[in-house]
């Protein structure tokens, strides 16, 4: 998609008291309440619509309105309601939809995105600097323009990636470094957005056969694929998720791929195509979640039987 002219966007005020907040998920409801406790007038919340879960298919609310509500915040699920709210400026985190350009003609708006732009453009840039093997991320609080996540960047705060790093402990992080950022650009001015770059990489949504583990790749790329989470592979016909794992000692010398060695002096091992993973914690399809030497010792895995 084209970036808009800058004309287009409204930009954003010397001073920010009065916003309008728009987000939905987990990650979004720290930097909610960090606004509202630093005393910003929080005018409206936008979310999405209620979904219907369980087996009652009651209507649940995103996590954002569960907390807005919580805090005596009006919500909405129009993002046009913005536009009578008399705000200086909008505040998205994990919207997960696109901002019009009509709105933005009209009113500012800052996003706070979890990489280092313009690396992981996108809806799931945490979950694809793990599977790319990127040893730093971090966050940006970023001008809202008409194309995806390519606006000016007003604040930039560099992460490192720790080797065993899961999806969520390292968005975790994100989500404490990046509040920090955003309330120190609004209570201390965006100032002068700085353009993205460097080339873009586009953060695309995991699908589902992502999350399937193929026992003949390398065992460093399959344990990235464990900590994003949800990752499985079939045992006997069977799923078999892999919920945590740790890589082999590469002096030790790692079974054939697919090989489940029970009682390996490291603990559960299966081989890979380059060497061999350590199976920690494991949930068998039907069952909860159990310790893979459990697992195992019910199991019973043959040396003819594979992963697969």
């Amino acid at each position: 998609m084209p970036e808009p002219e800058p004309s287009v966007l409204r930009p954003p005020p010397a001073t920010v008291r009065r916003i309008v907040y728009l987000g939905t998920p987990d990650v979004a409801v720290p930097p909610l309440r960090a606004l509202h406790a630093a005393g910003f007038d929080i005018a409206l919340v936008v979310t999405r619509a209620d979904k219907r879960r369980g087996r009652g298919s009651a209507l649940v609310p995103s996590p954002v309105k569960a907390a807005a509500l919580e805090l005596g915040l009006p919500v909405t699920t129009d993002v046009d309601a913005v536009l009578d709210a008399d705000a200086d400026l909008g505040v998205v985190v994990a919207f997960g939809r696109l901002i019009k350009p009509h709105v933005l003609e009209q009113l500012a708006m800052v996003n706070l995105h979890f990489s280092l732009l313009p690396r992981w453009r996108g809806a799931a840039p945490v979950e694809r600097a793990i599977l790319a093997g990127d040893t730093e991320t971090g966050v940006c609080v970023m001008q809202v323009a008409v194309g995806l996540d390519t606006g000016d960047v007003y604040r930039r705060v560099t992460v490192p990636i720790a080797a065993d790093a899961t999806l969520e402990s390292l968005r975790g992080e994100l989500v404490d470094v990046g509040t920090v950022a955003l309330l120190d650009a609004l209570e201390h001015g965006l100032g002068p957005g700085e353009p993205q770059q460097g080339e873009p990489v586009h953060a695309a949504k995991i699908e589902r056969d992502e999350y399937r583990l193929d026992l003949a790749r390398p065992a460093v790329e399959l344990h990235r694929t464990i900590r994003v989470g949800g990752a499985w592979c079939e045992f006997r016909g069977r799923r078999l998720k892999i919920v945590t794992a740790a890589l082999l000692d590469p002096d030790a010398e790692p079974p054939s791929a697919g090989v489940v060695v029970p009682s390996h002096p490291a603990g559960v091992v299966v081989g890979t195509g380059h060497g061999a993973l350590v199976l920690v914690d494991v949930q068998p399809e039907g069952k909860p979640v159990m310790a893979a030497r459990d697992w195992a010792n019910g199991a019973r895995p043959l040396p003819t039987e594979h992963l697969s």
